[in-house]
């Protein structure tokens, strides 16, 4: 079982379990900006044909259908480079090009740069022993009785510290957390994958020079290399997280390889050192099974010499220096690290025994297929891949909850008889104005990764509603006490931009009116978020009475975090709340909490038939002018799609 994986069980077993402290989001952490479209994208690859770097455009468009096509896949960007230059680059529907990604435990490699540089500079020493670095940050009992974990033991995810990504939903000092908590083993022997290794490796960037991560990188890695479109998130201290929350372009994820390719150069100019590329790109530990080795903060790969930056769920930048080549990807997968469906499709395209020719004739047909089919692609217009099957749960066909009564009266949502689905204009029409109230009100409009990961917690949504105006269909969350006006494309996507907490996210949104078996009308919404890895899926059931029924899903989700249940078994049942469940159940009802939280089920009942809604009396129009707000959705989507 993957630690991080794990890890993300754990996270939303202890919001379950209620064992954090309460802090909102916008209390201590800075907000990320807007991707800032308007800025100059600096420094990019050129470009060149597949074969006049000696790569078939008939295998890489292969290799595509096949990632596309995977139900364990859910590409978002893919490219490759060979010599330098970009050979094939792809982005799938609705993720477009030149959007920055968060990017997950790929940019541990770049805190890894960072402590290279602070060698080279003479300000650090691989054997130094973290609780001397940190004494302030220890109690009178550890600074007697601590075995020495070194920096290097950070780097190679061998501290042994039982302090973990599960811990920091239950407190704002990380830090200190950290350096007070328990050891196993014997520092520097076993291999234990936990992000705050990385994290405390920012926090000595910053010990050593009084500048965060990003601020000792931004001269030294990111301005050299023309990356200006990123955000790096801190901890609750200001402390640059390091092992996660950073957001990159694919391209420049892809500067990093390519700069490691070159042994640390870039435009002639030496900016990691040559010794650290080479000892960090060696084997040091045996890691988990079904991977290959663990390096200086990345991962070693199948092939001989190759190496990644790898991030959970699809985030990597695989270099293989054998073919001079750099394969990236994006992707909200569901499956962790190197043993996955997704790198074992690239490794069956270059497999082992696979070298490139120096170059191939040209060959406009296969090139033109490959162009079409990167076109199709992007626009979506290839035929319609469901998202990821997860290994436990998915999508049900038939909902739990629906009420079958022969006293019931007929569904007024199904006016139109004897048709396969609702016909959507008007449809649209008849919810325009309706409000419902949702019970229960716990459910957020956000998926829990998003909540665990950025520490921005929910507050549950209180009431939905609709709007039609002028062509354009709008589904309305009131959440945080505001009102969240989002732009649906009726089979297409709209984007626009989502707001919670005071902090952006640039969301793309689509909806398919449908039936279900028994003739109910349903709404089906795929709220996808840009610059993440996961997708909010809801499905609107429209019952008879006025009532609707809402089934909340993300992608990806509940088999991947129920799996990672199975392995915190122990520690849950520690836990002094478990007794509320031991009971009444035991661990069979905690996974039943769980499943109900990762993909929960509400209810809505109408509070404001449309006829009724007026100026005065409609919530929308009194808290956030939605008369005025769809136009200005519309205005601002229109910008982010130019």
């Amino acid at each position: 079982m993957a630690k991080e994986q794990i890890a993300v069980a754990e996270l939303i077993t202890n919001i379950i379990l209620g064992k954090t402290d309460g802090a909102s989001r916008v209390d201590f952490f800075p907000q990320k900006p807007k991707f800032p479209f308007d800025k100059p994208y600096e420094q990019p690859f050129p470009r060149a044909t597949p074969e006049s770097q000696g790569i078939s455009s008939d295998m890489l468009a292969d290799l595509l259908r096949d990632l596309d096509t995977s139900s364990y896949t859910d590409m978002h960007h893919f490219m490759v480079l060979r010599n330098g230059k970009v050979i094939c680059e792809a982005n799938f529907a609705p993720y477009r090009s030149r959007i920055w990604h968060v990017t997950h435990s790929m940019c541990k490699s770049i805190t890894g740069m960072a402590i290279g540089l602070l060698v080279e500079e003479g300000k650090l020493s691989l054997d130094e022993n973290i609780y001397d670095i940190f004494q302030k940050n220890l109690n009178t009992f550890n600074k007697i009785f601590r075995p020495k974990v070194t920096v290097e033991n950070l780097l190679t995810m061998t501290s042994g510290v039982t302090f973990n990504e599960s811990g920091i939903v239950s407190g704002n000092d990380w830090l200190t957390s950290y350096m007070n908590s328990s050891i196993t083993g014997n520092p520097g022997e076993n291999f234990l994958y936990n992000s705050l290794n990385t994290y405390v490796l920012s926090a000595i960037v910053t010990e050593r020079t009084g500048q965060t991560l990003t601020e000792y990188l931004e001269p030294r890695l990111f301005a050299p290399l023309g990356i200006t479109r990123y955000f790096w998130e801190t901890c609750p201290k200001g402390i640059t997280k390091g092992g996660w929350g950073l957001f990159l372009c694919t391209e420049d994820m892809a500067k990093l390889g390519q700069l490691y390719l070159q042994k640390g150069k870039w435009n002639g100019e030496q900016i990691i050192p040559e010794f650290w590329v080479e000892v960090s790109t060696a084997r040091h530990k045996e890691s988990i099974e079904g991977t290959f080795g663990y390096g200086y903060q990345l991962w070693m790969e199948a092939r001989s010499g190759s190496f990644e930056f790898n991030g959970m769920l699809g985030q990597n930048v695989i270099v293989y220096p054998d073919m001079n080549m750099i394969v990236v990807t994006n992707a909200g997968n569901n499956e962790l690290f190197q043993d996955c469906v997704m790198l074992n499709i690239i490794r069956k395209h270059f497999p082992l025994d696979f070298h490139p020719a120096d170059i191939l004739p040209e060959n406009p047909c296969a090139q033109a297929l490959l162009n079409r089919l990167t076109a199709e692609l992007e626009k979506g217009t290839r035929a319609p891949q469901t998202l990821p099957t997860l290994k436990k749960g998915g999508w049900k066909k038939t909902p739990s909850g629906l009420r079958r009564s022969s006293n019931a009266r007929p569904n007024t949502w199904n006016y139109v008889k004897g048709l396969p689905a609702p016909d959507p204009k008007q449809f649209t029409r008849q919810l325009n104005g309706k409000v419902f109230e949702l019970s229960p009100q716990s459910i957020g409009l956000f998926p829990l990764f998003i909540q665990v990961f950025h520490n921005n917690m929910t507050e549950g949504v209180q009431k939905l509603s609709f709007t039609y105006e002028k062509g354009d269909f709008f589904v309305n969350f009131l959440e945080a006490g505001k009102w969240h006006n989002i732009p649906v494309g009726l089979g297409k996507f709209k984007e626009s931009w989502l707001t919670l907490h005071e902090e952006s996210y640039l969301i793309a949104a689509s909806g398919e009116f449908t039936t279900d078996e028994n003739g109910t009308a349903v709404l089906k919404l795929d709220f996808t978020f840009l610059e993440e890895c996961v997708r909010r899926k809801i499905n609107i059931f429209f019952l008879p009475e006025d009532e609707i029924l809402i089934r909340w899903y993300e992608t990806p989700g509940k088999g991947m975090i129920m799996e990672g249940l199975e392995s915190i078994t122990e520690e849950i049942s520690n836990n002094f709340l478990y007794g509320a469940f031991k009971g009444a159940g035991g661990l069979d009802l905690l996974h039943k909490v769980m499943e109900q939280t990762i993909e929960p089920v509400s209810h809505g009942y109408l509070v404001m038939p449309a006829e009724e809604v007026t100026e005065e009396t409609d919530p929308i129009t009194e808290d956030s002018a939605a008369t005025a707000a769809p136009k200005q959705i519309t205005e601002d989507t229109r910008k982010v799609t130019e």
